[in-house]
């Protein structure tokens, strides 16, 4: 049986992969998860030894598909909780991050099943998240970019916004930007503010770390995939 730690660990290893190329460096593991890089060394030892991961020395490791099924069990585990913290037990979406992180690593697999059954299999979680299906195939990205990235006139959907700091999704709660909301960029201003019209008509001015956390995409494109559902 992995421990919670070694479940941590794979999970934030198969993160850093979406995000860039595997190899991941140890260095880049050790400062996602906060730890010393020896002590991350110490842990991917344990996890090559039980055929979790592959290491290439000077390089850095990669998931087996061993490693990738648990990661990806860790992450659905996550989501679904978050999903029924929210919707369930009356969570605000900002308080379910932590809450999650804790109970992912001791629900069973009949608890998990219950869970996802009770709240209609959903396919993502409240911050936009897709949860992995029962089978932990890999995850199908949806296509997005940074708020941040766009210009002035461009009508786009939040898809999914970064659920790591409570104080910005309580920020973004309470004007009124969540998944699924359509906006338009109104002015990109040079002192770091992103001002966008909300579908309900409200004028909302974020910060640009705040921007950087949202992810959008064409509302034609998320229509387009809905349709050939």
């Amino acid at each position: 049986m992995l421990s919670a730690k070694m479940e941590d660990y794979l999970k934030a290893i198969y993160r850093l992969e979406r995000d860039g190329e595997p190899p991941v460096a140890t260095s880049a593991i050790a400062e996602t998860l906060e730890v010393t890089p020896p002590t991350a060394t110490s842990m991917i030892e344990k996890l090559a030894d039980r055929g979790l991961v592959e290491r290439e020395k000077y390089k850095g490791v990669t998931l087996t598909p061993d490693g990738e099924t648990v990661a990806l069990e860790v992450i659905r585990h996550h989501r679904l909780l978050e999903t029924f913290l929210t919707e369930e037990l009356g969570y605000d979406w900002s308080e379910v991050h932590e809450e999650a992180e804790i109970l992912e690593h001791h629900i069973s697999e009949e608890f998990e099943r219950r869970v996802a059954a009770a709240l209609d299999d959903p396919e993502v979680d409240p911050h936009g998240d897709p949860i992995p299906s029962d089978t932990l195939d890999p995850i199908e990205d949806i296509p997005a970019s940074a708020l941040a990235d766009h210009g002035e006139g461009t009508r786009l959907l939040v898809a999914r916004v970064r659920d790591r700091d409570p104080e910005e999704l309580t920020y973004l709660d309470g004007v009124g930007v969540r998944p699924g909301v359509e906006l338009v960029v109104q002015e990109v201003a040079p002192i770091g503010m992103v001002t966008v019209r909300l579908d309900s008509g409200e004028t909302v001015s974020l910060p640009d770390h705040i921007a950087g956390a949202i992810q959008v995409r064409s509302p034609e494109d998320a229509a387009d995939e809905v349709s050939e559902v």
